[in-house]
């Protein structure tokens, strides 16, 4: 239960129609197999007592009495379990019959929750036997039921755990389906949780439209979303059961299991969820209405085993299809900002510093692509490469064939020259390779770019990439600059997917363009600022920085989600412990707050550039910080990372 994450399943119970006994036990022996799996919110079916498929026997008091038995048995059998289930039944008040869920912890009922909407269409008869929650108000009442006193019955009721941010709310089955579910209202007032029971049969296609469903309003709600069908022992006379579990958070499909009985389980992160109301200031909290009933339930804090899977690159779709659908959006989006930006200033050019590696690379393909779109040749772009002390001979080469395979005007200024004379005018020692030694190249290379597009009447494309910005990895008022920033909301490992798909891309249709992209794929990532040591590349970025792998795991989690770092760690540790060690880890994320805080000002005076994802660091659009700002907080509490284990 640390750190926001709650283990909760979906269960769907083996039954036999109107045999309350021995559904009974087997809804309590389901939730003892999910007490030993750690989980502490279970939902189970509508009507699993009893049996949705009763029928007429609805109307009969023995199967009521014998569900109302049930549900005593099944308190008494798990009044020692730390947890909170909704199981569901039949319940007799005010003489009405109602289809409730029982919300039971450590053998009480923390509320009984009753049905809203009532189908009766098609397949389903529900209103011969049970009203409406809609029909009557019972919160002014209390009621005796399976041997406790209940305070009324309300389809309104959110539970509250001591837990921070863990608010239960309750619907059932038809309730999702219709126009304005009840936890619509639910999670406007806290809920941030939803369990539904339901008995959905299966016919083809429903099974999509369902899943579409719990996804979606776990999206509308910024909520997690448990959903738990009824499956085998129903009756088959006319229908099929098929157990459909599901479990979502705020739009993203955790678990599913059908045709099968059991648990399905995961983890919900009710901190991730809180944070994404907070950031979203249009998901907004109405008035609470007087039938809003608020019930309070204690769970132990304990250290929740992850099961759910934590991808070790958040940026990065895994699947190819999905990888090649979001290259593919994020250079379209990438283009149409930057030819947005060379019609509206009628730049007779754009100017590309044009390096051989891989941002620089990008950086060309977003500009050809953008030319394209504005039916302009790609001899439009003047890609400039500036040799000096680190290039090395590949980089060259690589730099070169790619803009004569693009079209592109080549220029070539080697600036050694010109960088040895301002160290001489500055007093700076060519044997010293400190900081002035690097900075003083890639200033160098600015002042071209910049002098060169108002030769030819064009912008300066920049290439730094996002990874680079969080870590203040480029160099102030060089690299750093340009006219419009095409790749500054793109992390380091998409950068060399997006190259990866244009290169496929370019098999067929250009094997040259396809091989030289290739290799600057291959080449290791470099600002290649220090000599070369024979020929070769001697300076490596991530030997520098850190692993860009490790470096935008961080990122993702810090930026989007707001997690603190010991979250952050352990979240690391799950995703990435396999290849790198909890030392390496800890020692890299160190090193990612020290450097995002510190280099704050650096991003307080970014160039435009287009946002593609939900992460960015625009100092006009989704990140304001002070550049002053303070690291002592995440620095104190990354200190006590040192000894812990998960």
């Amino acid at each position: 239960m640390r750190d926001g994450f709650v283990k909760v399943a979906a269960g769907t119970p083996k039954i036999r129609v109107a045999d309350c006994r021995y559904n009974a036990e087997q809804i309590f022996t389901l939730m003892r197999e999910a007490d030993k799996q750690g989980v502490r919110v279970l939902c189970l079916p509508e009507l699993c007592l009893t049996g949705y498929t009763c029928g007429d026997l609805f109307l009969q008091n023995t199967l009521l009495r014998g569900a109302e038995e049930g549900l005593k048995t099944i308190l008494e059998a798990t009044r020692n379990l730390d947890m909170v289930a909704a199981v569901g039944l039949p319940v007799r008040a005010n003489n009405k019959l109602y289809n409730c869920a029982a919300v039971i912890h450590k053998g009480k009922i923390l509320g009984l929750v009753p049905k809203t909407h009532i189908p009766n269409y098609g397949e389903f008869y529900e209103r011969r036997w049970f009203a409406s929650a809609a029909d009557s108000s019972f919160l002014d009442c209390t009621m005796e039921f399976a041997g406790q006193e209940v305070v009324g019955l309300s389809p309104y009721q959110i539970f509250s755990c001591n837990m921070p941010n863990l608010v239960l709310g309750v619907e059932i089955c038809e309730d999702l389906w219709v126009a304005d579910p009840p936890s619509t209202r639910l999670c406007a007032q806290g809920a941030t949780l939803i369990l539904n029971l339901s008995a959905s049969d299966e016919v083809v296609g429903k099974a999509d439209y369902r899943r579409q469903l719990v996804t979606g309003q776990s999206a509308r709600l910024a909520c997690g979303y448990v959903y738990a069908d009824a499956g085998e022992g129903e009756s088959s006379t006319d229908l099929v059961f098929g157990g459909h579990n599901l479990i979502a958070e705020n739009g993203s499909l955790l678990a599913e299991r059908r045709f099968a009985t059991g648990l399905t389980v995961s983890e919900i992160d009710v901190d991730r969820l809180i944070h994404d109301r907070r950031r979203t200031n249009t998901f907004t909290f109405g008035k609470e209405p007087p039938e809003i009933w608020r019930c309070g339930f204690t769970l132990p804090v304990e250290e929740t085993r992850l099961t759910r899977y934590v991808s070790p690159s958040p940026f990065v779709p895994e699947d190819a299809a999905g990888r090649a659908e979001r290259c593919e959006e994020i250079l379209r989006i990438a283009s149409l900002g930057l030819k947005k930006r060379l019609e509206h200033t009628g730049a007779k050019t754009a100017v590309v510093g044009l390096s051989g590696g891989l941002d620089s690379t990008l950086a060309l393909l977003i500009t050809a692509l953008a030319m394209g779109m504005l039916n302009r040749p790609a001899s439009d772009i003047v890609a400039v490469t500036m040799p000096c002390f680190g290039t090395t001979a590949r980089t060259k080469s690589n730099a070169e064939l790619l803009a004569e395979r693009m079209g592109a005007t080549l220029k070539i200024i080697d600036i050694s020259q010109a960088v040895r004379r301002h160290f001489t005018d500055i007093g700076q020692s060519m044997e010293n390779h400190d900081i002035t030694f690097e900075n003083g190249q890639a200033r160098e290379r600015t002042q071209v770019l910049m002098d060169i597009a108002n030769q030819t009447g064009g912008l300066v494309i920049g290439t730094g990439d996002l990874s680079e910005l969080a870590l203040g990895w480029c160099t102030y008022n060089g690299d750093h600059m340009s006219n419009y920033a095409v790749n500054c909301s793109i992390p380091k490992t998409l950068v060399r997917h997006l190259v990866a798909y244009l290169a496929r891309d370019n098999a067929e249709k250009d094997e040259a363009l396809h091989d030289v992209l290739e290799d600057i794929l291959d080449t290791p990532v470099s600002p290649e600022l220090l000599p070369a040591v024979q020929g070769e590349i001697s300076q490596r970025t991530e030997d520098l920085v850190g692993p860009y792998e490790l470096h935008d795991f961080f990122l993702y989690y810090m930026l989007r989600w707001g997690f603190p770092p010991r979250k952050i760690y352990r979240l690391a540790l799950y995703a990435l412990g396999k290849t790198y060690t909890p030392d390496v880890i800890l020692k890299w994320l160190k090193t990612f707050y020290r450097r995002f805080f510190s280099q704050q000002f650096k991003r307080s005076c970014l160039p435009d550039g287009p946002k593609v994802g939900s992460a960015a660091l625009s100092p006009r659009g989704d990140w304001r910080m002070p550049s002053d700002a303070s690291a002592a907080l995440w620095q104190a509490e990354l200190e006590t990372l040192e000894s812990v284990h998960f």
